[in-house]
């Protein structure tokens, strides 16, 4: 009968020496193993004895490591035992190194949360290389050298826009389970490339490639949901202070972008500036992968730096945070996404902003148009949409430091009534001057709006889903600033003036300013309600 060669199995304790554990001569020699049943064997049996014998094993390397430390017995470096205790070893050092590298962190002076906004600062820069804004401002650069008009450019604006409002949601799941260390290198890596497609784009379909691909992915990784939902996860009593910040950070960068663009291009090309954008892209993706967090917990804080609470001491709960807000006990519920999605407050907030943002796209695209048929040099009305758009982002931390103080809900109707006063001069002036002016305080009264939505879904359904809330007001937050300038230009080539559309204007502005007024916190839902009436049985 044929036999196979077997593994034998001794203790030390039986006077065997550890080498009876490797393989033995096989009894018949008509029929034999082939090395890879040896090898399975050795596998297997490996296991055993690394689990049964390690206390033989390990000391073995540290004896062969070292001539003057005594070895096991019956153990002599160099046999089999050895090599497998070694290479086991070697396994584990080297896991152990790079957990200890994925897990480190660097110690920075002030709160981890501040350098997580300045991280993500970086990103957001890149990703507004293909902000409308920026686009806008360098497009004469573009249509020149190539030909193209700026309807077609204006076409992978509003695809991208719309690209980046479909994978919105799907960003804001992944950003409450992996965070932005997971998500915005490869985002970073992806718009990279996407810049060096666009900077070597010699027909129209492939600068569509780049750009909407750069838009879709940069927009909801870079710019919206991700440094969004990290700037919640870090803080919570300056959670309006950090979304300011990160708000601000969009159109700062596309600032910088529309000069560096402009500079390089008057030296080289836009082509080069591109270039330029790609090649820091791909510098970026180590920094973020290094510093960048999902919360603070993962790194053993607590969210604004606080000191951990002593045993039996008080804590700081989202309650107590959210006082000024009015929230009750819902905002000691973990809110998923579906249950937040069920309350009037999620929908009234959604469709506030919804109509504000479709307001401020329509209005921004024709404020140009406006000032010009008004009798304004185009230098002059573009420097008037440049300091609206500016001064409006910068005020973002004012309104911002303001919500961390003061109800949200409150000042998001004292901005909104502040934008309503404002837009209505519109109506009155024919330009000049006088419309400079007002489009400069148009742009600074309706900058606030932006943050403050996300302040209250912050404050009424808490940091566990906020990316995941917020991933679903993307679609219809994204779709209305598609919608903006379209909306505009067809009033205004349907009635030939700009009446109608400053009309529309107020009225949204009414209708949002009421949804905010009926706006209270959300109730508990059913299911939490009845664990909370057990738990007090």
């Amino acid at each position: 009968m044929t036999q196979l060669c077997r593994l034998r199995h001794i203790r030390p304790s039986q006077g065997r020496t550890n080498e009876n554990y490797h393989i033995n001569h096989c009894r018949s020699k008509t029929d034999t193993l082939t090395t890879v049943k040896k090898s399975q064997r050795i596998t297997s049996r490996s296991r055993t004895w690394d689990t049964a014998d390690q206390r033989i094993a390990e000391p073995a390397v540290e004896a062969c490591a070292q001539s003057d430390y005594p070895l096991p017995a019956g153990v002599r470096c160099g046999g089999p035992i050895y090599a497998l205790a070694q290479r086991k070893a070697s396994e584990r050092s080297l896991l152990s190194k790079i957990k200890a590298f994925l897990a480190w962190t660097p110690r920075t002076p002030i709160f981890y949360g501040w350098i997580i906004l300045g991280v993500g600062a970086l990103g957001t820069y890149v990703a507004t290389g293909v902000a409308q804004v920026t686009l806008g401002g360098v497009q004469s650069l573009i249509t020149d050298d190539t030909g193209w008009d700026r309807r077609s450019l204006a076409l992978a604006v509003s695809a991208g826009t719309w690209s980046g409002a479909v994978i919105t949601p799907f960003m804001g799941r992944l950003s409450d389970r992996y965070g932005p260390r997971i998500l915005m290198p490869p985002a970073v890596l992806i718009t990279g490339v996407c810049f060096f497609i666009i900077a070597g784009s010699s027909q129209l379909w492939q600068f569509y490639v780049g750009y909407i691909i750069a838009r879709a992915v940069g927009n909801p990784t870079l710019v919206g949901v991700v440094p969004r939902t990290a700037a919640i996860n870090f803080f919570q009593r300056q959670r309006g202070l950090a979304l300011g910040l990160t708000s601000t950070f969009r159109p700062i960068g596309g600032a910088i972008n529309i000069q560096i663009i402009s500079i390089v291009a008057a030296a080289y090309s836009w082509r080069a500036a591109y270039r330029y954008l790609g090649v820091f892209s791909l510098v970026l993706i180590a920094p973020l992968f290094i510093m960048m967090r999902r919360r603070p917990e993962d790194i053993g804080l607590l969210p604004d730096g606080d000191p951990a609470p002593t045993v039996g001491g008080p804590t700081t709960t989202d309650a107590e945070t959210d006082s000024n807000s009015g929230a009750d006990d819902a905002s000691e519920h973990v809110w998923t996404a579906g249950q937040a999605a069920l309350t009037t407050s999620f929908w009234f907030i959604l469709v506030a902003e919804m109509l504000t943002i479709l307001t401020s796209a329509t209005v921004g695209f024709q404020i140009v148009p406006f000032l010009v048929d008004g009798g304004m040099s185009q230098p002059i009305a573009v420097t008037a949409l440049s300091l609206s758009s500016l001064l409006g982002a910068l005020v973002n931390p004012v309104w911002g430091v303001s919500a961390d103080r003061y109800p949200p809900r409150r000042l998001a109707l004292i901005s909104l009534s502040t934008t309503l006063f404002i837009t209505t001069f519109f109506l009155i002036i024919d330009g000049g001057i006088p419309g400079v002016i007002v489009a400069i305080l148009w742009g600074i009264a309706s900058g606030g709006l932006n943050i403050l939505g996300s302040v209250l879904l912050a404050r009424y359904f808490g940091r566990e889903s906020f990316g995941a809330i917020t991933g679903l007001m993307g679609p219809f937050q994204f779709g209305a600033l598609g919608l903006g300038p379209i909306l505009g230009a067809t009033l205004f080539t349907v009635t030939g003036a700009y009446t109608v559309i400053w009309i529309f204007s107020l009225v949204s502005y009414v209708v949002a300013i009421g949804l905010f007024y009926a706006l209270r916190p959300p109730g508990l839902p059913r299911i939490s309600v009845a664990e909370k009436s057990i738990a007090e049985d």
